[in-house]
Parts: C-alpha cells; structure tokens; sequence
C-alpha cells in the first residue's frame, strides 16, 4: 500500500509522514531536500536554477514510486510527483522564472514519466493558511527558506487548491492543519488516526 502526503512548504508533511509510519509500522520515504544539489542555488538565483531544480525533483520522485511499488511494502511518502507538475513548476513559469521553453519540455517530461507510475492508494492533503507556513517554517530555522516570500507562498497555496480540488485518480483525505495541531496535540494526531483507519479499510 502506498499513502502519500501531500502540502504547501511547512504544512507538516515530515512530522506527518514520521508520526504515521511509526503509528503503524509503515516505511517511510522522504523529500530529500537536504541533498538536493540545487536547492541553495535556487533560493539564491531562482530563474537561473528553477529548471534544474524541477528536473532533479521529477527524477527523483519518479524513482521514489518505481522503489515504493517494487518494494511490495507498506509506504508512507512525503510529497508526491504531482505536486512539482501542478504546483511547482507551474508557478514558477507563471511568475516568470522558468521559460516557456524550459516549461513545455519539463512537462512533456512529467507526462510520459506519469504514464509508467500509479497514483497513492491514498492522498493526505495538509491544508494551511499562510500564517501556519509562515509560522511552522520559521520554527524549523532552515536557512535556505529565510528567503522565502509571503507572495510565493500564497500563490502556491492557491495551486494547491486548484489541483486537490479536480483531484480524482485515488482516495483524498483533507486535514486542515489551521485546527489540528498533530505535532503538538495527541488527540488531533488520534483524530487523523481515526480518519486513516476509515480511508485504509475501504481500501480492502
């Protein structure tokens, strides 16, 4: 079985993804942000490097989901393949920092690469206004992220809601992390326990 999950930067989707694979004994895969060669470039100089950011990213998710199905295991994902096709690399075609060109070729790229891999069995969005980001990224003190604008924010938040809204190739379920607090509040933990428990067993 395969969960994945899914959200904004500093929604919670490592916490998440930590406390569920412990919960239930589950494997867990995560973003290898930390050794992304592009990631500093990028915050630093994000036209110059966006591309290469996108296609480091989409290579690596792509292995992610061949391993997570050859495996045969019970997997936890933090973030998903389609989150840099629809949120990602969109927007930063849209704000002008990766060109039309760049564009079409990374998402030609995607849509073949997508054609080979199956969707989660199940989808966990975390849901978050930008004032939670803000917050969540500011506890963790990652230095690349102090860079990171209210307006870049906001506007992935709204792709987000673009995509979870005409999602429709696997189960969904939507925690709205505004009023769960699950890193700091056992009972919301329980309560989106509950709610997996729910998702799974209509899965079988």
């Amino acid at each position: 079985m395969h969960v994945a999950v899914a959200g904004n930067i500093g929604s919670g989707k490592t916490t998440l993804t930590s406390l569920l694979s412990k919960h239930y004994n589950w494997v867990p895969h995560f973003e290898d942000a930390d050794d992304n060669p592009y990631l500093n470039d990028f915050y630093e100089d994000m036209q110059r490097w966006s591309f290469n950011l996108q296609i480091y990213f989409l290579n690596s998710r792509f292995n992610q989901v061949n391993e997570i199905r050859k495996s045969g295991k019970h997997v936890i994902q933090d973030r998903t393949i389609y989150e840099d096709a629809y949120i990602f690399a969109p927007n930063l075609h849209a704000m002008g920092l990766m060109t039309t060109r760049d564009f079409e070729n990374y998402f030609t790229l995607f849509n073949l690469m997508s054609s080979f891999i199956a969707p989660p069995d199940l989808l966990i969005y975390l849901r978050a206004g930008v004032p939670t980001l803000v917050s969540q990224i500011q506890k963790r003190g990652r230095d690349y992220e102090n860079s990171i604008r209210l307006d870049y924010l906001k506007r992935l938040n709204e792709r987000y809601e673009a995509w979870i809204s005409n999602y429709t190739v696997g189960k969904l379920m939507i925690v709205d992390v505004d009023e769960n607090k699950f890193s700091e509040n056992p009972e919301h933990l329980g309560e989106i326990i509950n709610r997996v428990d729910a998702e799974i067993n209509g899965l079988f």
